[in-house]
């Protein structure tokens, strides 16, 4: 089995890292340079809580729950993780050091979220600022939605519900 390449940036992410820790004199931790290591590591959006099962169940680390909790914090005040509040769900955090702005579409059912990139948000952006004589320093756009496996289960639970309800109407007179 091939071993996962390492992330292109993570000696300059966890220099970046040790420069936040040293600055705010807080200690540099094992736990906190392996959650950061797992987290970049990573593909995905995932809240607090299922990086925290992650660790301990399926990596077998020795991290307590408020630790990732507080390094998940530290790592988005130092700018390396984004923390996204996505409806009324729970945060989802995602890494950011060397990624380009993108936008997400988040499934109002399964919470799925999608990432994209369009550079028509750049020109609306740039011509928003232009117009409103504003200088944007960053912008976030959720859009929300339905996904497809999501619109066929609603699909077959509507027909469901209409067969159901048919074939039982009786009108009297």
């Amino acid at each position: 089995m091939s071993k996962k390449k390492p992330h292109p940036y993570l000696d300059e992410v966890k220099n970046i890292f040790s420069a936040y820790l040293e600055q705010k004199q807080l200690r540099k931790t094992n736990e906190r340079f392996t959650i950061l290591e797992e987290i970049y590591a990573r593909n995905d959006h995932f809240d607090a809580e299922s990086l925290y099962e992650y660790l301990v169940k399926k990596k077998k680390y020795n991290v307590s729950r408020a630790t990732v909790y507080n390094t998940l914090d530290l790592l988005v005040s130092c700018d390396l993780v984004k923390k996204h509040q996505f409806g009324k769900n729970q945060a989802q955090y995602e890494k950011s050091y060397g990624y380009k702005q993108h936008d997400h579409i988040i499934c109002v059912d399964c919470k799925k979220v999608v990432e994209f990139c369009d550079p028509r948000i750049q020109q609306i952006k740039t011509m928003m600022g232009e117009i409103l004589n504003f200088k944007i320093t960053h912008h976030s756009l959720n859009l929300y939605g339905v996904c497809r496996p999501c619109q066929m289960k609603r699909e077959i639970e509507m027909r469901g519900k209409n067969q159901d309800g048919a074939s039982g109407q009786h009108f009297e007179e």
